[in-house]
């Protein structure tokens, strides 16, 4: 049960369920239990029988920066930050798996920057609507880590060749060079995402519902079914990368706001 929170908002209008990551003033960074909550209301919706489509967008300027670096350092310096790496990677495995599970389609309105995480949220939703001025990208390898997740969601979606191109040079695509590879299905005026998004909904709450179940099904078990196999893989490269050296000075040099000095 998704239980009420500042930074997750769950609002229902007119046949489709909306989520708002509401943590405007640090790019809506994904805490852990944002990660919970995000699992929770996901499910919730799924099962509110009016909800016929579900839209995850983000509040203010952007549509998520990411994992939030604030806790990356607080595992960094524990006791027994192994722990916290696994289970930080395996929750947010869980929390795509679910996204790609459910026979609801989930609709991505970008509004903003989507980056890391948030990149693989975008790349996990069946349908993707994103403001002009909306960017993507997967900079983990600048930081010293690895785009365990976001990076086989991409290539499931585009194919591998863009998603080891994203990974490997970290580079942030601009909404008309993520439309033209098509990462963002449709690109909408800034102030008009959300009501595009709506409007999507609606044309998928046209289908039969049974109908809609099967065929999110057929893409996302037959189509992809060595997905959840490489998810896992992904979430065991992203925890391992975080014990690294190069993991410990990337996040300490995102905080200090410098570049990070390589060995």
């Amino acid at each position: 049960m998704y239980m009420p929170s500042n930074a997750i908002d769950v609002k229902v209008f007119d046949g489709a369920g909306t989520i708002i990551l509401n943590r405007p003033d640090y790019g809506n960074a994904l805490t852990r239990s944002m990660v919970q909550q995000l699992i929770e209301a996901i499910d919730d919706l799924y099962l509110e029988k009016r909800v016929r489509a579900i839209i995850i967008t983000g509040a203010g300027d952007s549509f998520s920066a990411g994992a939030d670096v604030g806790e990356m350092q607080v595992s960094q310096d524990s006791e027994a930050p192994e722990e916290d790496w696994g289970s930080d990677a395996a929750d947010f495995r869980d929390l795509v798996v679910r996204m790609m599970e459910i026979t609801k389609p989930i609709i991505a309105a970008v509004n903003g920057p989507a980056v890391s995480a948030g990149a693989a949220l975008v790349a996990a939703a069946d349908i993707v609507v994103a403001s002009e001025r909306a960017t993507i990208g997967v900079p983990d390898a600048r930081h010293g880590m690895v785009a365990g997740l976001a990076t086989p969601l991409i290539a499931f979606r585009i194919g591998a060749g863009q998603a080891a191109r994203m990974m490997l040079t970290g580079a942030t695509l601009d909404a008309a060079e993520a439309h033209r590879i098509g990462l963002f299905h449709e690109l909408a005026p800034d102030d008009l995402v959300w009501a595009r998004a709506m409007e999507v909904a609606k044309q998928c709450a046209a289908g039969a519902p049974e109908a809609i179940q099967l065929s999110k099904r057929l893409v996302n078990e037959t189509l992809g079914e060595e997905l959840a196999t490489q998810l896992a893989s992904g979430a065991v490269m992203a925890a391992t990368a975080r014990t690294t050296e190069a993991a410990s000075e990337g996040i300490k040099a995102l905080l200090e706001g410098r570049p990070p000095e390589w060995k």
